[in-house]
């Protein structure tokens, strides 16, 4: 099975079965294990495709003489992979991009549909490659920033409103380029320099970033032995901020509400010197085995899962710190996490918002007096970040916003709003998620 095959199957399982796109794809290419560069070509096309669908889907809708959105999934998805290929991919030849559709077309519809796919990539191939017609310019602004950067027209809009042209421009463009890697470096078991030596050694290119402990690079695969050992941690800087908020001493006794995958559960383990103790809870029992599993692989002893919901969860013993990395609509992640911009919608968010109270409120109950609690999210909307903990703070006039007592590297600064918050745009600074965070402290 070559790569626009397994790129076909990965599309149409993450819209027909509304699974991880990243999770689709790395099942098919264990099954099929295709040589290097095809697993490269899978990659670029699935997230290629699902980054710009709106804006292919515009372009096909040109030469598709019916209704495209009419069409059949799969022919969809067929048409979608060869005009990518035709207006993105310079180092793949035209006849070649249009000749493999036709092929997926007639194994998984026909050969009349075969012919279907190739007139319509044909008449793309042969045309300079499109840009916004006479009929899109005359519709409102959003409407165009919307197919131009393949992004929902409601969200365009709103990120119009809330940060203006320029910052909602650069965040689009962020959205729609493959984003860095970022690793954290396990300081249990070794530190930054021996890392970078061995990185070093091993050929891999990489650049420093802060915190000091992580790193950013393109060569993930060159990466995975140091990940296997327990030296290294997928984890973007913008997902750390919360635990270097919570600044968790050794011995404390900590709590992460909603940890799975468990890298922030492990962050903060690591700050805290494997010294305390930290329940990371998910109501997936699942989910918790695969966050011991990774606890074990870093050499961290002092985290124990709950699989239960946080939103109830009892602790025999109320936590000093807890962290709400609270569940969200993701838009400050769509660049990693291509079809969320795909799924959401103000009824999600409306959804995701109470539930993000009802644990806040949860999360008040159980730590004890004098304590910290992070709040945090990988979102940009207001509704789930500023708004939110205004709303809570109205609910519990015994907690309050604070500072942080440490110096944050200097990166974060500029992400800091008076209230002590920080949020994160994408495209704000290379290699950085978007993302929000606050810490609070309860009265005593």
């Amino acid at each position: 099975m070559n790569a626009r095959e397994i790129a076909l199957l990965a599309l149409q399982e993450t819209e027909k079965r509304n699974i991880k796109s990243e999770q689709s794809l790395h099942r098919l290419l264990e099954k099929h294990n295709p040589g290097k560069s095809d697993r490269s070509l899978a990659t670029e096309l699935l997230n290629g495709v699902l980054r710009l669908r709106l804006k292919l889907d515009y372009t096909i809708s040109r030469y598709y003489r019916h209704d495209f959105q009419k069409a059949a999934p799969v022919l969809r998805n067929i048409l979608r992979l060869g005009t990518y290929q035709l207006l993105f991919l310079d180092k793949i030849p035209g006849w070649a991009a249009v000749d493999e559709c036709v092929k997926l077309a007639r194994k998984y519809k026909g050969r009349h549909i075969g012919g279907i796919v190739n007139g319509v990539l044909r008449k793309i191939a042969s045309e300079p490659a499109p840009s916004l017609d006479i009929t899109l310019a005359k519709e409102p602004f959003s409407k165009q920033l919307s197919i131009e950067q393949s992004h929902p027209e409601w969200l365009v809009g709103r990120w119009l409103d809330f940060y203006g042209k320029e910052k909602t421009r650069a965040m689009l463009a962020a959205n729609n380029t493959a984003p860095l890697t970022a690793l954290r470096i396990n300081t249990l078991k070794t530190s930054s320099e021996t890392m970078f030596a061995a990185l070093k050694d091993a050929s891999v290119t990489f650049r420093t970033s802060v915190p000091e402990q992580f790193i950013l690079t393109k060569d993930f695969d060159a990466c995975e032995p140091f990940i296997r050992l327990g030296l290294l941690t997928v984890q973007n800087p913008t997902q750390a901020l919360p635990c270097l908020l919570l600044n968790p001493l050794p011995g404390d006794t900590v709590m992460d509400m909603c940890a799975a995958p468990g890298g922030k559960a492990t962050f903060l383990a690591e700050l805290m010197q494997n010294k305390g103790h930290i329940v990371a809870v998910d109501r997936y029992p699942n989910k918790c085995k695969k966050i011991v599993q990774r606890a074990g692989t870093l050499g961290i002893t002092i985290i124990q899962t709950a699989a239960e919901d946080a939103k109830t969860i009892r602790l025999e013993k109320q936590p000093n710190a807890i962290l709400l990395d609270a569940p969200c609509t993701g838009t400050g992640v769509l660049g990693r996490k291509a079809e969320l911009r795909w799924r959401t919608s103000m009824k999600k968010l409306e959804e995701l918002t109470a539930l993000q109270a009802e644990l806040l409120d949860h999360a008040a109950e159980l730590l004890q007096p004098g304590g910290v609690l992070v709040y945090a999210t990988c979102s940009v909307e207001p509704e789930e970040n500023a708004l939110q903990i205004n709303r809570f703070l109205e609910r519990h006039p015994d907690f309050k916003r604070e500072n942080l007592p440490v110096k944050l590297p200097n990166v974060f600064s500029p992400m800091k709003s008076t209230s002590g918050a920080f949020l994160t745009l994408p495209g704000e600074r290379e290699g950085f998620d978007g993302g929000f965070a606050q810490r609070l402290r309860k009265n005593r």
